[in-house]
């Protein structure tokens, strides 16, 4: 492949923005891949996700109850679940789960000349591999991210009611009343801007292996470095914007 990263990532997100008109576009491969990378990971996503309300609630509590400020626990829950931690942990899992699987597919397609196939009958790689791929990856990351939040605000009400018994309506009166309407837009920016930014460093990675199989762990490994500093730079970026944009500065 030919082209630098930027002309690729334009080339993408002009193809997907026609969606609906290009038929070159795989509608098959972006099933599959909502179903590997929002579905499948479903399980590991939502244990991970439990585990890190509780143990906000375990750590928190205790040290909020001594100094007469629980209150603080449920602007914690939303901080940490809704807006900050959460989204860089859905996106790192999906970096190491789902990234390393595209560019491992797309350079073993390169090495076994699928893609010299496909451009020999006339078929954009790009369209028919990359933008289903980028397509499937923001919106599984949405659907997980969705499952996160509920699944880490129930494990912190799961183990708050250890420490005192809590209705289901009060504590969930409480956190809404923390929940701002821009930390769901910044929570969802977040995770649909990695999304994007995974799915195109790990399919450029992907296909500008050459003819060896050896390459293949080589790129994986700079799309896995690449995109874990695109993820930190699109979370703070959007962190800061945050910030911003509620006067906190």
């Amino acid at each position: 492949m030919n082209y630098g990263f930027l002309p690729f990532s334009a080339y993408v997100v002009s193809d997907f923005l026609v969606f609906h008109r290009n038929r070159s576009i795989s509608l098959e491969i972006l099933l599959r891949q909502i179903r590997f990378t929002g579905v499948e990971a479903l399980g590991l996503v939502m244990l991970i996700a439990l585990l890190i309300g509780a143990l906000i609630i375990v750590q928190g509590y205790p040290l909020l109850s001594s100094i007469g400020q629980v209150k603080w626990i449920y602007a914690i829950l939303i901080s940490t679940i809704v807006r900050d931690l959460g989204p860089f942990i859905v996106c790192f899992v999906v970096l190491a789960r789902s990234g390393t699987a595209i560019t491992t597919e797309l350079g073993n397609m390169v090495v076994r000349k699928e893609i010299d196939a496909l451009i020999a009958m006339g078929v954009s790689p790009i369209s028919y591999l990359v933008a289903p791929r980028v397509l499937g990856m923001v919106a599984s990351l949405i659907l997980l991210m969705s499952y996160f939040v509920a699944c880490g605000i129930f494990g912190g009400y799961l183990v708050s009611n250890a420490f005192a018994s809590i209705p289901v309506s009060t504590f969930f009166a409480k956190l809404m009343a923390q929940l701002h309407w821009l930390d769901m837009v910044i929570m969802l920016a977040k995770v649909a801007f990695s999304g994007l930014m995974i799915s195109l460093i790990a399919s450029y990675h992907g296909l500008t292996v050459k003819s060896a199989i050896t390459e293949v762990p080589q790129r994986n490994i700079k799309a896995v470095g690449r995109g874990l500093i695109a993820l930190c730079v699109i979370h703070v970026l959007f962190t800061l914007l945050y910030f911003a944009l509620m006067g906190d500065w």
